[in-house]
């Protein structure tokens, strides 16, 4: 078991319905428990599925030199990248309107 933590921007309500079946919501969006490697893979997978147009970011303890990695899906102007090993964040230009 390790730490989770989920963030959520614009997704159905059925997937927070969802989330909340599994992890305490602490903020709007924003979702923390200990879970399982298998309960957290089913839970992204449930999340691929149910997001829709809304972007989330997954999160959870593990033994690297960071101390955790993480996943993201949908449109955001933070991208993760791999840095030498390290799982780092990029920033994507504003887009002017």
């Amino acid at each position: 078991m390790s730490m989770c933590m989920i963030v959520t921007e614009t997704v159905p309500p059925r997937l927070r319905g969802r989330l909340a079946v599994w992890l305490l919501e602490i903020r709007a969006g924003v979702y923390v428990g200990d879970v399982s490697r298998k309960i957290r893979e089913m839970i992204w997978q449930q999340i691929t599925e149910m997001a829709e147009q809304g972007n989330v970011v997954m999160a959870w303890a593990t033994n690297t030199e960071s101390g955790f990695d993480f996943i993201t899906l949908g449109e955001n102007r933070r991208m993760p990248i791999d840095f030498d090993g390290l799982r780092l964040v990029r920033f994507l230009p504003i887009e002017k309107s």
